[in-house]
Parts: C-alpha cells; sequence; structure tokens
C-alpha cells in the first residue's frame, strides 16, 4: 500500500476563532493567533488500483488576497490537480476510484477530470452536487459498525468509508489500515491538528450536534488505535503522513507560525473560504437577483454563498 500527498496549495493561514469557535462562539478565541494552512488531499496506491480522496479545487478557481479580516487563506497555489497528480507519477487513466470526503469545492473541484473513475459520495453530498450517472456510487455503509463509528462501507482491501456526519449532512471519513497503522483522512473534522488536540469545533457546520459526535468519535478511535491523522487543510497532514506520525493525544504538536505569505494584487473578484465558489462582478448572482456588473461590495447584507450559504464575511479577495 501506498499512500501518497497530492499538495495543492502552501503558505496561508488559519485564524483561532475559526479553528476553534464553534461551540463557545468565536468572541472566546484570539483573532490575533494564526495556524499554518495548505490545501492537500490524497492517493492510495493498493498495488491492483489508484484511488483518490477528494480532488482539491477547480482549476480556474483564482488565488485569493488576504486581509486584517481573512479568517482562512489556503496561500498560493503550487499545481492544479491533474499537474500534482503528474509529479507523484500518475495519470487520470489510472484512478479507478474517487472517495469524497464531502461536497466543497476544494474536495471535489476536478472530478470532472476523471470520467472514467467511479465517484464514491453520501448520498446527501450526491444529492447537493446534482451528481447523475453510472460511475455516482452513493455510499450506504452497508457493512455496519467500524470499531467505534457507527457505519461504514468497505471500498478496498484496508480502504474503509466511515459515515462522520457534522461538517456537512452527508460528511464522511476515509481510514486505511496498512503495516498496523490506521491513516485517517478526514476532511474538515477539523481545519487545523491543533483543534483535535483540544477537542475544539471549528465554526463551519452544517449540524452542530452531529459535529460534535463525530469528533468524539474521531477521538475516541484515536484513543484506541495507532493513527496517522492525515488532514486537508495544514501542513500537518502531509507531515504526519510522510513521518507516519501517530496521534498521542496527550502530547499536542509545537505550533509553528505561518511564515512567509504570499500576497498577490486583487482582481475584483471574490472567493468563499468555505465551498470555493467564485463571485465574479461581471456575471453577478442572477438566480438570486443580483445583476451583472454588480460589485461585491455593493451586495446586500444578507446575501449568501448561492453555494453554501455562507455569508459575505466567508469571502475573500481574490
Amino acid at each position: 500500500m501506498i499512500i501518497k500527498a497530492v499538495k495543492l496549495y502552501e503558505k496561508g493561514f488559519l485564524t483561532e476563532p475559526l479553528v476553534m469557535g464553534g461551540e463557545e462562539g468565536e468572541d472566546h478565541f484570539d483573532a490575533s493567533v494564526r495556524y499554518r494552512s495548505s490545501l492537500q488531499n490524497f492517493l492510495i496506491d493498493t498495488g491492483n488500483e489508484v484511488i483518490l480522496v477528494d480532488t482539491g479545487m477547480p482549476k480556474e478557481t483564482p488565488d485569493t488576497v488576504p486581509d486584517e479580516n481573512t479568517k482562512v487563506y489556503l496561500g498560493r497555489r503550487i499545481k492544479d490537480y491533474v499537474s500534482a497528480l503528474a509529479d507523484l507519477g500518475y495519470r487520470p487513466e489510472q484512478v479507478t476510484k474517487i472517495l469524497v470526503t464531502h461536497k466543497h469545492a476544494d474536495h471535489t473541484g476536478e472530478l470532472r477530470s476523471f470520467p472514467q473513475a467511479k465517484i464514491y459520495m453520501s448520498p446527501e453530498e450526491a444529492d447537493a452536487l446534482k451528481l447523475q450517472g453510472d460511475n455516482i456510487i452513493r455510499v450506504a455503509y452497508k457493512d455496519g459498525p467500524y470499531h467505534n463509528f457507527k457505519a461504514h462501507e468497505k471500498i478496498a482491501d484496508g480502504v474503509y468509508f466511515i459515515e462522520a456526519k457534522g461538517h456537512t449532512k452527508g460528511n464522511s471519513i476515509i481510514i486505511v489500515e496498512d503495516n498496523g497503522l490506521f491513516y485517517m483522512m478526514h476532511g474538515d473534522v477539523t481545519y487545523s491538528d491543533e483543534a483535535l488536540y483540544a477537542n475544539k469545533l471549528s465554526i463551519i457546520y452544517e449540524d452542530k450536534d452531529a459535529a460534535r459526535d463525530t469528533l468524539n468519535q474521531v477521538r475516541t478511535f484515536i484513543s484506541e488505535h495507532p493513527t496517522v491523522y492525515c488532514s486537508t487543510h495544514t501542513p500537518l497532514g502531509y507531515e504526519n503522513l510522510e513521518a507516519r506520525r501517530v496521534v498521542n493525544l496527550n502530547e499536542p504538536p509545537k505550533v509553528i507560525p505561518p511564515t512567509d505569505m504570499d500576497f498577490a494584487q486583487a482582481t475584483g473578484k471574490y472567493v468563499c473560504s468555505v465551498c470555493g465558489y467564485c463571485y465574479d462582478p461581471e456575471k453577478g448572482d442572477p438566480e438570486h437577483g443580483i445583476a451583472p456588473g454588480t460589485c461585491f461590495e455593493d451586495l446586500p447584507d444578507d446575501w449568501k454563498c448561492p453555494r453554501c450559504r455562507q455569508p459575505k464575511t466567508a469571502f475573500n479577495k481574490a
């Protein structure tokens, strides 16, 4: 079994209120505290097939431009998904299965690049994305409990699709068993590993109670099994993988402040920090009464992201 990180963005940051304020509230945390952020998804080479866990941002999504109010900044793009995959030595036609943790664009952006692959996701996420076709596999979690998790489905030998609702209504986790270790690719159950150790929810969820239940299950599993925690939005995701570093909840990793952040010139477009939707003022949002030519700053205060319904404050300059 070979597991690799598909590295897509680097040198970003996450603020403490976003990462940890989901239950107590953002005002209980220090907005000046920042954690390192990145974007990577994962590849599983079983020897018989190549399986992807999520597929990054759409290639055309512009980089964002942070300011003093930015809560999450992915950083600068390293490569588009297919190019990053090629750097690892794989071609799109080799991919047999894609396991989608949830619907957001930074996890589903290049599904279109793998028309021959079977795409596995929960029914809720498939419905949200309006995906249909013979290659869309709606996971039924037909294999029952997986250790302390309530429901799962076996995808291949050593590869398991776990029900883990909360961040989105159909959120899932992927666990790979190999050589006595459990590799947990969890999407956005936490945005930073610091939140895992502190037992804190982020502010981004569709069902808070379910998100809390999922984090409790994750922490219980980790306390009972040697687990490598493979995160999407922090460099610790690939650093843990490359070091085969097992989580010890009683020994949090040393916090490394973000440095060398790259900044670009604003274009007038804005990108949702949660789902990756890009608001283009030239196009507007006619479906929701916003005419072409409407600047982002002129959108009504109650306007929300057309894709994930987050408020304007969740958007960053592009």
